[in-house]
């Protein structure tokens, strides 16, 4: 089994507090932009905000445009988008010998409406109504069962925790099944990652406080193919060393994930957080920041390097890869989502980490609120991996004397 499966299948586990917590601490650049929710790479030259104006590398930004550059002078610019040649009124700025635009003047000549997400620091490009027939409203079948005892109801789902617009609209039965919860259940809450407190858990946690750096955790060799890759992607090759392998690879691994456009602002989980605010209906955590951070942070110094390394060899086919990935997910494939499962097997630290012992925990927790007596609806939402396999959670709340339907 390629070890990218295992790097990818993570995403769909338990990485949704370090998509969401680790980039905001260690993001390639400081503002980024979105195309139709994908993200666009810079790899000469980075987005700046100058005097509250955003500007990007010219050709770079017109390439993701899908626009041609016909030529510039010192206060305009011509470009053909969609074969129309049009003039942009702008002051060009070279900086380090790349030529930069204001975005706003871009976005909007090439006819997009530009917004500003603030608390991601990312100019969105989105287009304009074109009578173009969205590909949303296939969405996706996804992984959902139905566990019932002594008036109580658990849904059990299968979160990826990056995905994208082509995952909504979800099918009626999950919006069916949600609406009639009283509670949402989560691995943990990420609407809270950005927060101040678990921003310095991450930070406490993950990086070196004995002032060490990575360099003197890894070997020579796996730290020389992290500054090859930091280097292609922009960054110093020092960029990282502050934080342990188990961020550092998480965070490239989040990094790929955006350039394939799929995000953790995007995820199924969150998705439903957000409804669950909206509806004002609690939000109930079966893990903890604390307990997640703490699992990657005890892996043994052999699993963390071991893990950081699969990421750096495969770096290069995960964002092609996570698209396979998000097809099973949209697909409901259960055959696939257990081959993916059982990859973890390949490392019994990994394995036992990850999956069994959280598992149990997750279940436990499930059969208390199917016990309760209380005629409630619970809606569990955690990383689709959970669930199948000898070690899923369908499979221990079977053995509890549960009867557990697909739905």
């Amino acid at each position: 089994m390629k070890q990218w499966k295992r790097v990818l299948l993570s995403l769909t586990v338990s990485v949704g507090l370090l998509a969401s917590a680790v980039p905001a601490m260690a993001a390639p650049q400081d503002t980024a932009v979105k195309i139709d929710n994908k993200a666009v790479t810079y790899t000469a030259g980075a987005p700046i905000v100058e005097k509250g104006t955003t500007l990007v590398p010219l050709r770079t930004t017109l390439d993701a445009l899908d626009a041609k550059l016909a030529g510039t002078t010192d206060d305009s610019i011509t470009a053909i988008v969609n074969g129309k040649t049009i003039t942009l009124k702008s002051k060009l700025v070279r900086i380090n010998g790349v030529t930069y635009a204001p975005i706003r003047i871009v976005g909007d000549a090439a006819g997009y409406e530009v917004r500003w997400d603030k608390a991601t620091r990312t100019v969105l490009l989105v287009s304009k109504g074109d009578g173009t027939v969205e590909t949303a409203q296939n969405g996706g079948r996804g992984f959902m069962w139905e566990v019932q005892n002594n008036g109580n109801t658990v849904y059990l789902v299968g979160s990826m925790h990056v995905a994208d617009k082509s995952f909504y609209p979800l099918r009626p039965e999950f919006e069916e099944a949600f609406a009639e919860a009283d509670y949402l259940g989560v691995e943990i809450d990420l609407s809270k990652a950005a927060d101040e407190e678990q921003q310095k858990l991450v930070l406490s946690m993950g990086s070196y406080q004995d002032g060490t750096t990575l360099k003197d955790h890894v070997s020579s060799e796996t730290y020389s193919k992290l500054g090859d890759i930091l280097k292609k992607n922009g960054l110093e090759p020092n960029a990282l060393d502050a934080f342990k392998p188990w961020v550092v690879e998480t965070t490239l691994g989040s990094l790929k994930m955006s350039s394939a456009g799929l995000e953790a602002a995007s995820g199924v989980d969150l998705y439903f957080i957000q409804k669950a605010i909206e509806r004002k209906i609690p939000v109930i955590e079966l893990e903890s920041y604390q307990s997640q951070l703490g699992m990657f942070d005890n892996f043994s110094k052999e699993l963390q390097e071991k893990t950081l390394r699969s990421t750096i060899d495969n770096f290069d086919v995960l964002d092609n890869s996570a698209n396979q990935m998000a097809e099973m997910w949209k697909t409901g494939n259960d055959e696939q989502l257990l081959e993916l499962t059982n990859t973890f097997s390949d490392d019994e630290e990994y394995n036992k980490a990850m999956l069994i012992d959280r598992n149990i925990g997750m279940a436990d927790k499930i059969d208390g609120y199917l016990k309760n007596g209380k005629g409630e609806e619970y809606f569990i939402v955690v990383g689709a991996a959970h669930y199948l396999g000898d070690h899923g959670v369908v499979k221990l709340l079977e053995d509890k004397g549960y009867k557990v339907e697909r739905k």
